[in-house]
């Protein structure tokens, strides 16, 4: 909702605002938490890609972001899960 208001308040001045809502993300902190596979594999059997984010998964989003090919996108939160919320 956060995002959806700042939008509609900044957008008027050419500013976009959106949110990036990533799932388990294999950083470091991510591979200590969820490297167990008794762990994992009950997280993972609930992502339809079956597998966790790379942090370069993430930056390539945020750069996409903050480059002119999304001047368009704005109030959005975009999900980088691998389907983990489609289900």
């Amino acid at each position: 909702m956060l995002t959806k208001v700042m939008a509609l308040e900044w957008g008027p001045h050419n500013v976009q605002v959106n949110a990036v809502a990533p799932t388990v993300i294999l950083t470091p902190m991510g591979t200590q938490v969820w490297g167990d596979p008794a762990k994992a594999e009950p997280m993972l059997a609930k992502i339809p890609l079956r597998r966790f984010g790379q942090p370069v998964e993430v930056a390539d989003l945020i750069l996409f972001l903050a480059s002119p090919a999304s001047d368009l996108i704005t109030g959005e939160t975009i999900l980088i899960d691998g389907g983990y919320t489609a289900i």
